[in-house]
């Protein structure tokens, strides 16, 4: 292993020295253009019900193609999805760098088999900020997502002697798989201003966002410096209009985001006139709009509400979760203070399917192929 990660390293020295010190984000005409080659976008944040995070689902330990494609299979022919959004992890590649490529490229042909470009998520802020490979614990009972963890974690985000080692991560994960036609896109960091979630919060708000403000555009460099044929994006996901006329009051992560991303990302998890309200918002930069991140449906985000207006306005849709499984995301955020250890949800809060592959509503089923046979207006 460690062999693998000094020649990783190596490489980005030599990648970093070659490439264009100045990479340029994807004008709007080649944004647009890039858009008007794909079908509708529709699919959902995905892990496989065996495993509880990224690690669990990436190590090779506890990897599990066979089951990957068992629920890829019931995307694609149950719900027509054609795109999964999907989180990679630096220290799954940190571990073992040509073992993570590989089964990052046999992922890449399961969702080919199936019809499915997936969306590759680089790092993420959200839940446990402090990831340890090996083993993962087993769910809390009752609590949403209680093992997911952030990407890079605290320790390595705050300290810059780790950022070499995160530049060697991005440049490796693009210049592998940034020309790959299976491919759709890089999210480049989900959710970067977020402090954790849950029972995660560490008192350190200021530091950490300033720190990310500092590190977001780099990232954003480093993916482009490999020259991808897939947009960039980072979903904008909290703060006040995010139009153009008020982006310059937003706080400095979003404002990045949206001054970065080839194509626009957004999460919304409200009642349909917030979700569309941001779309309007949105819209005004003129680039093509991925959702990312919707559907809570005890929050008033449902398939019967929000997906009619996402293909009304050609938003490409991506909700969270597909089979209820490890993560527990069909408990609602509440469940943090609130477990139900008891007595499981009325209703689901994320997710799709069953363990088995039965559609938690099989009207919400018939919406998506419904809605994916529609012809735009």
């Amino acid at each position: 292993m460690k062999a693998s990660l000094s020649a990783a390293l190596a490489f980005v020295t030599l990648f970093a020295s070659g490439a264009q010190a100045a990479e340029t984000r994807w004008s709007t005409g080649q944004a647009r253009a890039w858009y008007a080659k794909q079908a509708w976008l529709t699919g959902a944040d995905f892990v496989p019900a065996d495993a509880i995070n990224q690690l669990e689902m990436w190590q090779s330990a506890s990897w599990n193609p066979t089951e990957i494609d068992r629920e890829l299979g019931w995307a694609h022919d149950r719900f027509g999805m054609n795109t999964m959004r999907v989180f990679l992890h630096d220290l799954a590649w940190q571990q073992d760098p040509s073992g993570f490529r590989r089964r990052v490229n046999t992922f890449l042909a399961i969702a080919a088999r199936h019809g499915i470009k997936p969306v590759f998520v680089l790092f993420d802020s959200c839940w446990d900020p402090n990831p340890k490979l090996g083993p993962q614990h087993a769910p809390l009972p009752g609590i949403h997502n209680s093992g997911w963890v952030q990407s890079p974690g605290r320790a390595a985000l705050m300290d810059p002697a780790q950022e070499k080692r995160l530049q060697a991560y991005v440049a490796d994960m693009v210049g592998s798989f940034g020309r790959d036609p299976r491919l759709l896109a890089w999210d480049v960091w989900n959710e970067p201003d977020n402090t954790g979630g849950g029972s995660y919060d560490t008192g350190e708000d200021a530091r950490v966002k300033a720190r990310v403000a500092e590190l977001l555009p780099r990232v954003f460099a480093w993916a482009r410096a490999a020259h991808p044929i897939q947009p960039l994006t980072s979903g904008v996901w909290t703060g006040g209009d995010w139009s153009p006329a008020n982006e310059a009051k937003l706080d400095p992560v979003p404002r990045i985001q949206l001054d970065q991303s080839d194509v626009i990302s957004f999460h919304n998890y409200g009642w349909p006139e917030d979700f569309a309200g941001r779309v309007a918002q949105l819209k005004l930069y003129g680039r093509p709009i991925l959702c990312t991140e919707w559907m809570a449906r005890s929050a008033g985000s449902t398939v019967d509400t929000i997906l009619p207006i996402g293909r009304r306005e050609n938003v490409g849709m991506i909700n969270w979760g597909f089979v209820r499984g490890k993560t527990q995301t069909n408990f609602p955020w509440e469940s943090w203070d609130h477990p139900y250890v008891q007595h499981p949800p009325v209703v689901w809060f994320h997710d799709l399917v069953e363990p088995d592959g039965t559609p938690y509503r099989a009207r919400e089923a018939d919406i998506f192929l419904a809605l994916r046979a529609r012809p735009l207006r």
